[in-house]
């Protein structure tokens, strides 16, 4: 299977997790963690941007394929679940801006729950597993990227914009409902496929 350029820009951002994850580990060090906060920080907008255009590159350059269509989710999906984790561990958390463990579990337990769903009901189904987005699920992508920049921003935002302390606390509420949203949109569109189906 020949890769097209909005794969390869997908495969990219996947490959760039690694060092995020390095970078964000090595946050709260005491010599280098504000430096390493950038680079993570850095990494985190590239990420954002090629989501953005490896979609724009696949339909401009109609290099729509079942490949790209399984990466380019997972891509976010991984992100989402490494920043997470990250976010709210004790030592590698951001100051005063830990994210809640409930949080964590609803937003991964959401891709958990979708993934085995997809998996047990499309494919004993129809023997193939349909992957369409619903406008529930980018509206909690945009919300979770934008949850962890948030926090990764933090320390300067803090004391350039009043009440931004507030603003992530919304913010991650705000990302975990939708998340829970899109679970219950995925289960009546597999209750209905599985309806047609029968």
């Amino acid at each position: 299977m020949q890769l097209t350029w909005a794969n390869r820009i997908t495969i990219m951002r996947i490959l760039l997790i690694l060092p995020f994850i390095i970078f964000m580990l090595k946050a709260n060090d005491p010599e280098t963690g504000r430096i390493m906060r950038y680079f993570a920080v850095a990494i985190f907008l590239v990420m954002c941007v090629s989501d953005v255009l490896d979609g724009y590159v696949a339909r401009v350059k109609q290099q729509v394929t079942r490949l790209g269509a399984f990466l380019d989710p997972l891509a976010d999906k991984l992100l989402m679940l490494c920043a997470c984790i990250i976010l709210a561990g004790q030592t590698t958390s951001i100051e005063n801006y830990r994210l809640p463990i409930t949080v964590v579990v609803l937003i991964i337990g959401k891709d958990v729950f979708l993934a085995l769903g997809f998996l047990t009901v499309y494919m004993m189904v129809s023997s193939e597993v349909h992957l369409k987005p619903v406008l529930s699920g980018k509206a909690a992508t945009f919300l979770q990227l934008s949850m962890v920049l948030a926090i990764l921003i933090a320390p300067e935002m803090e004391t350039l914009v009043p009440g931004w302390w507030y603003l992530t606390r919304i913010l991650w509420w705000t990302a975990t409902a939708v998340a829970v949203a899109t679970v219950i949109v995925y289960i009546r569109t597999g209750a209905m496929f599985i309806q047609q189906h029968e």
